[in-house]
């Protein structure tokens, strides 16, 4: 089953406040296109709409490293979009397999692995959370982006 609720702003040190949206899906093959049509639905005609093309590419990249590298039954999608910024968490129950910022597994001649390259050219900040404390519970890959009113020229 997949949900989308509209909640109050995440407390979580990588969201910032603003409007916030989730959306919770099965973790299936169809997953990443559902979640990219999701944020396609958030951004466009909005004041952050030239990130669209960004938006999409970099959660259809994490949603589908999370249904290709755990057994999740749910991969959750949480968006925070504020006048400056628009932030993107990722969230499964794999918690020990986080990647680490600025390191592409394998190096660049792999075929794999491009997904978190992405995020490291086109977000301004991303990073991994996880969550639980003594045992973990599940991992967050979250990224942000700079909307229109925060890009200076």
């Amino acid at each position: 089953m997949t949900s989308v609720n509209a909640i109050a702003p995440a407390t979580s040190p990588h969201h910032r406040d603003g409007e916030s949206y989730r959306l919770s899906l099965p973790n299936t093959a169809r997953s990443a296109g559902i979640a990219r049509d999701f944020v396609t639905s958030l951004l466009t005609g909005s004041p952050h709409s030239g990130i669209v093309d960004d938006a999409r590419l970099c959660v259809t990249e994490v949603v589908a490293n999370a249904h290709r590298h755990t057994r999740t039954s749910l991969i959750g999608v949480h968006v925070t979009v504020d006048l400056e910024h628009v932030t993107f968490a990722v969230s499964d129950d794999r918690p020990w397999t986080a990647p680490a910022p600025g390191r592409r597994p394998g190096g660049r001649d792999r075929e794999g692995g491009w997904g978190l390259f992405l995020l490291e050219e086109l977000a301004s900040a991303w990073g991994s959370d996880v969550c639980g404390c003594c045992s973990p519970r599940h991992k967050t890959v979250w990224f942000t982006l700079a909307g229109e009113a925060g890009v200076t020229a």
